[in-house]
């Protein structure tokens, strides 16, 4: 029964304080790593995995995820409620007081305040993300060639050729199978 009080929690302040999309979920679930146990790091890079080749926002994918590894089924309806309730009380309030102070320089100021730390938020997420794809950490640290020869490869065709983001989701799942990475 605590740890779904904890695993609600947890979630409920990620919700609360992950300004700027699923994206920067992930600085508060490594934060929820470390000091739980949880779920490992590599766990961490599967969800996202997970999150950014299914349907749907990417926030709660990784929470349902995340609270499916830490609970079971159980863990992933709840850990998903808990993201998403700190959004649906503050949209509730956010409409009733917005309709009166739209045009309130003090409420644009907050919003254009918001924007560039939601865009650190997210920056920061990509490079942890990149560390642990990209780089062996272990009793040193090297990169890891054949991934960062993958990823260039990957971004320059996605570049070249317009193909739906599905497929290169489909090709990255057949060479992380056959590579291994």
């Amino acid at each position: 029964m605590m740890t779904a009080i904890k695993l609600y929690l947890e979630f409920f302040f990620t919700g609360l304080f992950a300004v700027g999309g699923g994206l920067a979920t992930l600085p508060f679930l490594y934060e929820i790593s470390a000091r739980t146990g949880w779920f490992t790091n590599q766990d961490i890079l599967n969800l996202i995995a997970i999150s950014e080749s299914t349907p749907g926002a990417i926030g709660i994918n990784m929470s349902t995820y995340a609270g499916f590894v830490t609970m079971g089924i159980g863990g992933g309806i709840l850990a998903t409620l808990a993201l998403i309730s700190p959004s649906i009380i503050i949209i509730v309030m956010i409409s009733k007081v917005l309709e009166k102070f739209r045009d309130s320089k003090l409420v644009q100021g907050i919003f254009k305040g918001l924007r560039p730390a939601s865009t650190g938020l997210i920056a920061a997420a990509g490079l942890g993300v990149a560390k642990l794809a990209l780089l062996h950490t272990g009793e040193g640290i090297s990169l890891n060639i054949p991934a960062i020869v993958f990823a260039v490869a990957l971004f320059a065709c996605m570049k070249k050729w317009k193909i739906h983001v599905i497929a290169y989701i489909g090709i990255a799942a057949v060479v992380g199978i056959l590579v291994g990475f």
